[in-house]
């Protein structure tokens, strides 16, 4: 440590005959800076961070005090936070590894060697983004899958297992071993980890080189004590903290560690060593009272109280859980609260480290030795047990009042008890014109307006008929309105919790033995969180029981709940587009949002394991399952969920009879091998990555191709266009592209002109590191809603001043060729949802300079500020739509002639055609000088390539 003012606060620790340094807190408030027990646990974590980390330069005294002076009226004060670790997944770790690829190509054309780019934090990539469900219901569906899987990604995963040979810090967990999430909770995440450091400087190892091995096997070596031979290495005991390039990376907040979500952007500059700058957080404490009543499952407490943070507003806060309702919660109850902080709305959402923490870690097989050097630092810290501080804003949460509930059919925070279903899906048909007050078809004409003639033969259906459909195998099914076309147990937030995952395996058995079946057109599917799963599943004998009704193991990764449902037979998406059928699927996830889990599928709810079952045998969603039977048995008599819905005292006992420590040691002992496919994938090797100038998947994005060593900086924006002017809750998933697309998009255009077949598209999703594909792609989504249109959905706009339409993407272009820059006007909650990075850098491809909105999700608007773009936010009260905008305006954006200040008030000026002029304010979403630093220098990985060559060539 350089800051000689706090020097007493590293001190030495003791355990087990080992010597170890760490940055005690305790000192601190010796000094009068704070109170540690008023101070919220995650700002503790913060301060640790700040104080370990103090070099004098980027981390000085007064970032310790700044971090130190939190309060519950939070004062505006900067922090610089350096993580311990990144986690990546492989749908946003492509980019990431294309982006360190490019870093050092532009490195090495400047004449630096290219290992000056090198992650400085320890990175674990774990690939299970990529894993589509083409088969199901059958033993072999997983072999044809992970098949498939390695057919579709190979060339991508060559370019991550590159990756693992070029860079010291990075390991990767091939396919087929389970969710991120999942993985990073029951095997990566450490609570509190051993770092060796070198000696001469006590600062972070995200700046002073680790001597530590990037193999796994060498942090438990250190974790349990294991010292190195070098005299001027030493041991530092560092909180497990860290940022992922997945929005539900919080989950690990339910073992008590700060992390929380962020795009690919932020993660390489995090992995580069460079220090998260944010503004000191508002806190939010829940405090939990009572019990979860019987019947009552972790999934329907998550809703509830995803519900009620949303309707509190708990965006941009953290939020910490406490009170007497804590100790009611198993660490997996836990961990599913934490999962779904973004549908809550927070940055994080995480619990107190407690005994049951630590019986958790030894239930999933971490070493005893480590787990008594958690409860020890964490004493030493006084950051142990149950806590009571204060915080800016408490919630009151009685357990007691959770009932069975879903969510949707559009948003996962819209909570609907189950009793209401049947009520509640009719009402939506109507509110969204599909069907007249008495059920009857409505007119298409999109005004809602009943047709009392209307017949099953038209275009429309009737609510109480159906259609039949002749499936290419001869069956011969009919579907209708609220139909259930999807049945899938998937994700990480429920996937990692046994109760549900026991719970739905047992309602499974039951269902099995009264005779009951799921009907033929319900697509079934169970994605295991991990191979743990599936072991405790097979050693209770339930893994059979989900198979006989068709639930059978697709594969080991985030399936239906990312989009990557599969197809649906041909004859039932025909059926769908002929009769216009709002059709259903119900899944154990925690993303239901327009388009996501399948294109023809218009509603869709999250449930937990066993309602997906419990929905998967109704075979719709009309239905009220707490009085309407699920079907008949086998003697024609009716069966009611409460005949086979499990006792809560047998999913205990199955719990403890089915899992053991023994059973994680083994399936993650060799967590970095993979399987044979792995092993043979012939991936290239070298500092450097050899770019295929042919390849359709992998290319050098354009970032820093012609790279100036002087930053560009920032001025006015002058005569822009609106490429887009958009409504609310405008989501990452139709910001960025994913899922499937067609030849007749602008992204399919381009691959077949490259002699690629339409059969041989695949996902956006699997071609995230072609920036080609993907800025066609962006605002491309079949979903979204651009105003300057009239009702049509899908890519398109309106090229201004021709005023003719067509694509998002070729009217950019055109643009550019005018030398026009461009804006995207929007409403509330721009960017909600996943951190996907492409949503900001395709943004920045497209030539977007500014976006104004009325507000945003955090994670879109710090990308977007990581790629250079300025997110600007309309004063309270105002929109485009207020203002009178039409969106065929020129736009002038000033203030900046002398440069950008954080929160700085600009001036939007918007001339019509008939030469009026409507000036409005706005605010730059810009909280830190370093965020105007990312600005300055066209995004964060130019701040960080730029500093890097600047010092290499000084």
């Amino acid at each position: 440590m350089a800051t000689d003012e706090f020097s007493e606060a590293i001190r030495e620790f003791e355990h087990d005959d080992e010597t170890y340094k760490m940055a005690d807190l305790t000192v601190l408030e010796e000094e009068g800076l704070c109170d540690l027990e008023k101070l919220p646990v995650s700002i503790r974590i913060l301060l640790e961070s700040v104080l370990r980390n103090a070099d004098g330069d980027q981390i000085d005294a007064d970032s310790i005090r700044a971090a130190a002076s939190w309060e519950p009226d939070v004062p505006d004060a900067e922090v610089p936070f350096t993580v311990s670790r990144v986690v990546l997944q492989d749908l946003t770790g492509v980019p990431a590894v294309v982006d360190l690829a490019a870093l050092r190509s532009a490195a090495d054309r400047k004449g630096v060697d290219p290992t000056v780019v090198e992650p400085e934090v320890p990175c674990d990539l774990v690939i299970d983004h990529s894993v589509q469900v083409d088969h199901f219901g059958t033993d072999d569906a997983y072999e044809q899958n992970v098949e498939i899987e390695y057919e579709r990604n190979e060339e991508r995963y060559r370019a991550i297992k590159w990756a693992q040979q070029a860079f010291d810090e990075f390991n990767v967990v091939p396919p087929g071993t389970g969710i991120v999430h999942q993985v990073n909770l029951e095997h990566l995440g450490r609570v509190v980890d051993v770092r060796e450091v070198d000696g001469v400087s006590a600062s972070s190892e995200g700046r002073s080189p680790s001597d530590r091995s990037s193999e796994q096997s060498s942090r438990e070596d250190e974790a349990s004590g294991g010292s190195s031979d070098e005299s001027d290495v030493e041991q530092w005991l560092v909180p497990d903290t860290l940022v992922g390039t997945d929005s539900h990376t919080p989950m690990i907040g339910g073992i008590g560690v700060v992390g929380w979500g962020v795009g690919g952007i932020e993660a390489e500059a995090a992995l580069l060593g460079q220090p998260i700058n944010m503004s000191l957080p508002e806190v939010v404490g829940v405090r939990l009272s009572g019990e979860l009543p019987e019947g009552a499952t972790a999934t329907d407490l998550v809703l509830h109280i995803t519900e009620k943070l949303r309707k509190v507003g708990v965006v941009d806060k953290f939020v910490e859980f406490y009170g007497p309702g804590v100790s009611q919660l198993s660490v997996a109850d836990r961990a599913t609260i934490s999962n779904m902080a973004p549908e809550q709305g927070s940055t994080i959402s995480m619990f107190p480290v407690d005994e049951k923490t630590l019986e958790y870690l030894e239930l999933t097989g971490r070493d005893p030795d480590h787990i008594e050097l958690v409860r020890e630092y964490l004493e030493a810290q006084g950051l142990f047990g149950e806590q009571d501080p204060e915080y800016t804003e408490t919630v009151e949460f009685d357990l007691d009042e959770v009932e069975p509930s879903l969510a949707g059919h559009k948003k996962p925070h819209d909570r609907i008890p189950m009793g209401d279903l049947d009520e509640h899906f009719p009402d939506l048909l109507r509110e969204q014109g599909v069907i007249g007050a008495g059920g009857e078809p409505a007119i298409g004409d999109g005004s809602g307006a009943s047709a009392a003639n209307s017949t099953a033969s038209g275009p429309g259906l009737p609510l109480d008929e159906k259609v039949p459909v002749e499936l290419e195998d001869g069956t011969e099914i009919e579907i209708g309105h609220g139909d259930v076309l999807v049945s899938a147990i998937t994700s990480c937030t429920n996937t990692s919790n046994p109760s549900v995952m026991v719970g739905a395996g047992l309602l499974a058995r039951n269902a099995a033995e009264q005779g009951l079946e799921v009907p033929e057109y319900v697509k079934t599917s169970l994605a295991p969180g991990s191979r743990v799963v599936t072991e405790y599943l097979e050693r209770a004998d339930l893994l059979d029981d989900l198979e006989e009704l068709g639930y059978h193991v697709v594969g080991y990764g985030c399936t239906t709940c990312i989009g990557n449902s599969g197809p649906l037979p041909e004859p039932i998406e025909n059926a769908i587009d002929e009769h216009d059928l709002w059709t259903t699927s119900v899944l154990s996830g925690n993303r239901n949002f327009e388009a996501r889990i399948h294109p023809k599928i218009q509603a869709n709810y999250l449930a937990s394991p066993p309602l997906v079952v419990a929905y998967g045998l109704a075979g719709r969603m009309d239905v009220d399952l707490e009085n309407e039977p699920l079907g008949t048995n086998d003697d024609g008599e009716e069966v009611y969920l409460e005949d086979v819905w499990p006792d809560p005292e047998e999913i205990r006992q199955t719990i403890h009879d089915s899992i053991s420590p023994e059973m994680f040691e083994e399936k993650y002992a060799s967590v970095y091998e993979g399987d044979e496919r792995w092993g043979a994938l012939d991936a290239p090797t070298g500092d450097v990555y050899d770019w295929d100038d042919e390849s359709t998947y992998i290319r050098e994005p354009p970032f820093f191709q012609e790279f100036p060593l002087e930053k560009p900086g920032v001025d006015n924006v002058e005569d822009a266009r609106a490429l887009l002017t958009l409504g609310d809750t405008v989501t990452t998933d139709h910001i960025s592209p994913a899922g499937l697309f067609g030849e007749d998009l602008p992204a399919g255009q381009w691959l077949k002109e490259r002699g690629v077949e339409p059969h041989e598209f695949n996902t956006y999703g699997s071609r995230r590191g072609n920036h080609e594909v993907m800025m066609r792609g962006t605002f491309a989504n079949v979903r979204i809603e651009n105003e300057l249109l009239d009702g049509k959905e899908g890519g398109y706009t309106i090229h201004h001043p021709s005023g003719e339409e067509t694509t998002v993407f070729d009217a950019s272009e055109r643009y550019r060729d005018d030398d026009t820059p461009l804006i995207v006007m929007a409403g509330e909650e721009l960017g909600t949802g996943s951190s996907r990075d492409w949503a900001a850098k395709g943004t920045d491809l497209l030539g977007i300079r500014a976006t104004i909105g009325k507000s945003y999700e955090r994670i879109y608007r710090d990308n977007l500020l990581g790629m250079g773009v300025l997110p600007l936010q309309f004063a309270e009260g105002q929109g485009w739509e207020e203002l009178g905008l039409d969106g065929d305006e020129y736009f002038q954006i000033e203030g900046l002639e002398d440069g950008l200040e954080p929160r700085a008030e600009l001036t939007v000026s918007a001339e019509k055609a008939d030469g009026e002029t409507v000036e409005f304010d706005v605010t730059a979403q810009v909280d830190t000088p370093m965020a105007v630093e990312y600005v300055e220098n066209g995004g964060v990985l130019h701040l960080v390539l730029r500093r890097l060559l600047q010092e290499e060539t000084a």
